[in-house]
């Protein structure tokens, strides 16, 4: 008998590359910092069961996708999808890629679409604040200031929908989480427990592969 799980395992390994100091990712930056500073100092493949969470929700992104190029959706338009940008920040690199950029035709405004899959999204009651600050970045990357961050439900396929505007200040605060991390990084200084410190990210620390390193305080 074929063995699938085998086989999705195959398809979906990336293999192993390790990140590289001087080159961060908005998707991490609303982490706790200690844990992607050791994700730099000790970096580990990524396990196979969390690989395909990620391939989840690249599934339903591709759905969402479809959902906004769709002729029977005539009500918004799909500008482009997955569009990439670099920005230099003194002198280190931030990379990333938005989910999509869209034109609401009834307003006229172009919005930027992050999706998020979830698991139960009847208990969404308000965004992430990590998602929200990786999507502050991405208004201030590409320079359109009208977001929205749209979960969906992995199992019925139903969506919660929440505005964010663009604020300044905000985007400013996650470009100095940047450089604190790429100054923690090159002159090898273990930054706060973040999450043990903030209640909204404690539920972080128990997923977390480095907790016994940060329960020990190592470097």
């Amino acid at each position: 008998m074929i063995d699938f799980n085998n086989l999705i395992d195959k398809h979906i390994s990336k293999g192993f590359r390790a990140k590289k100091i001087g080159k961060y990712y908005p998707s991490e930056i609303g982490s706790c910092l200690r844990k992607i500073w050791y994700s730099y100092k000790y970096p580990h493949e990524v396990e196979p069961d969390l690989l395909k969470v990620f391939e989840v929700g690249n599934i339903l992104h591709d759905f969402i996708v479809e959902v906004l190029k769709s002729e029977r959706t005539p009500e918004v338009e799909l500008l482009q999808a997955e569009i990439p940008f670099k920005i230099n920040i003194k002198d280190f690199l931030v990379s990333g890629r938005v989910d999509d950029l869209v034109l609401i035709k009834e307003s006229g405004k172009n919005v930027l679409v992050e999706v998020k899959s979830h698991r139960m999204i009847k208990l969404v009651k308000q965004p992430e604040k990590r998602h929200v600050m990786q999507l502050q970045f991405y208004m201030h990357a590409i320079g359109v200031h009208n977001g929205l961050i749209v979960y969906v439900d992995k199992g019925s396929l139903k969506t919660k929908v929440f505005e964010v505007n663009f604020n300044e200040g905000e985007s400013e605060i996650i470009s100095k989480r940047f450089e604190t991390l790429h100054k923690d990084l090159t002159e090898n200084i273990l930054p706060s427990s973040e999450a043990k410190e903030d209640s909204d990210m404690g539920w972080m620390c128990r997923f977390c592969e480095y907790k016994e390193k940060c329960d020990k305080n190592k470097k």
